[in-house]
Parts: structure tokens; sequence; C-alpha cells
């Protein structure tokens, strides 16, 4: 039973992961290397402190090269991010002991969408390069609890029966947004607001699209391997 789960799992994983990779070089990363002409530009544009300008070139973060190398990786990034979340749904699916099949699998992927794309990005927008943020820590804490917070809200509202502990699980939903995310003090940016506007629509719809495709997939999957071990 669990070898059939981990192995249903890698398939949907996989399956998802090529999949948002073809969405995402289709419609982020134009917007990406968009946003990168704006970011480089430096004090040509007028946009850049001192102490960007002068930041030596050995000391700014390794990126792939445009073309066959960014589709690699994106394609490697996406398809070990597809595995990683489809173990997770694995996990859930033994835990619960709610199966999950083909024709559930939008309802479970819709519920890995919310937990891990739409609220967050709720109040952490995903963003482009040149668009300032606050602390990669604080970012990262607040990510964290927005997301174990939307998972245990989305599991009382669906497990349970009782009335008040479907409003405890609406409370935990909305716990992280009153709280409320870390910002910077400075969001002044080069980059076009249109550009971190379609970015940010483009990525969660990726994510949905993703997350849609995993749970099917699941769904799926796991309905081949029951029926194989079946007959």
């Amino acid at each position: 039973m669990i070898m059939r789960v981990l192995l249903a799992a890698i398939i949907a994983g996989l399956l998802a992961g090529t999949i948002a990779s073809a969405f995402q070089m289709w419609r982020v990363t134009p917007l990406i290397l968009a946003a990168e002409v704006y970011e480089n530009k430096g004090d040509t544009a007028g946009t850049q402190t001192g102490a960007q300008a002068s930041a030596p070139e050995e000391a700014q973060s390794w990126a792939p090269e445009d073309g066959i190398e960014r589709t690699v990786y994106t394609l490697l990034t996406n398809s070990v991010m597809g595995v990683g979340f489809a173990f997770i749904l694995a996990a859930v699916v033994m835990f619960t002991g709610r199966a999950i099949t083909l024709r559930n699998g939008v309802l479970w992927g819709l519920a890995g969408f919310v937990t891990f794309s739409l609220a967050p990005a709720a109040g952490l927008a995903p963003d482009l390069p040149g668009i300032p943020a606050a602390d990669l820590m604080a970012r990262q804490v607040w990510w964290a609890g927005t997301v174990a917070a939307t998972a245990g809200g989305i599991a009382l509202i669906a497990l349970q029966d009782r009335m008040a502990l479907k409003a405890l699980g609406v409370a935990l939903i909305a716990a992280p947004h009153v709280i409320g995310a870390p910002h910077p003090a400075n969001i002044d940016s080069a980059v076009p607001a249109v550009l971190a506007a379609g970015f940010a629509a483009n990525t969660l719809a990726m994510m949905a699209l993703f997350w849609i495709v995993l749970g099917v997939a699941m769904g799926w999957s796991l309905n081949r391997a029951g029926t194989r071990a079946e007959t």
C-alpha cells in the first residue's frame, strides 16, 4: 500500500511539475526577464542607491543563463517541487484516511493551492526581481505560519462536524492576515507596476494549474495502482 502511494505521488509530482514548467516558460519567465532589465539598469535610470550601484559583480547572486540552461533548471526545480508536494499530499491522505480519486482530485488540489499559494499570497504577493522586500527570515516565518494555520483551518472545516470547531477553523485561516505580513518600509521600485501585477497573477495561475493537475494525477495514479493490485 505504501509503495503504491509513493509511486503514485512520484508520477503525479513529475507530471504536475512538467506542466507547471511549460506554463512558467510561456507566461511567467518573460515577465522575469523584463523585470531583470529594469533591475540591471542601475544609475542609468537613477533608481539604485550608491551601495547597490557599487556592489562588486562577483557579489551578485548566481542565476542560470537565459535559454536552455534556464529551461532545464526550471523543469528540474518544478519537478522536485512537484514530487515533494505530492509526498505531502500522500501523507495527508494516509493520515486522514480520506481517499483521493480522479473525481475528487480537483478538490484536493484546490485545498493545496489555497494552503500553499493563495493564502500566503494574500499577504506576500509573488515578487519580481527588483521589487523591495522585507527581511527574509521574517517573511519565511510568516509564510510557514500562514501555511500551518490555513492547513489546520481547512482540516477543521472539512473533517469536523461541530460548528464550534468549524468556526475555529475559520479563525485559524484568518489569524495570519489579522497579524499581518512583514513589508519593507520603502516600496519604491524601478519595475513597472503592470509587470509586478502580471507576474503575481500569472504565478498564482501557474500554481493553481500545478495543484489541480497534482490532485487529479494523484487520484488517477492511485486508482490505476489499486486496479492493478486487485487484478
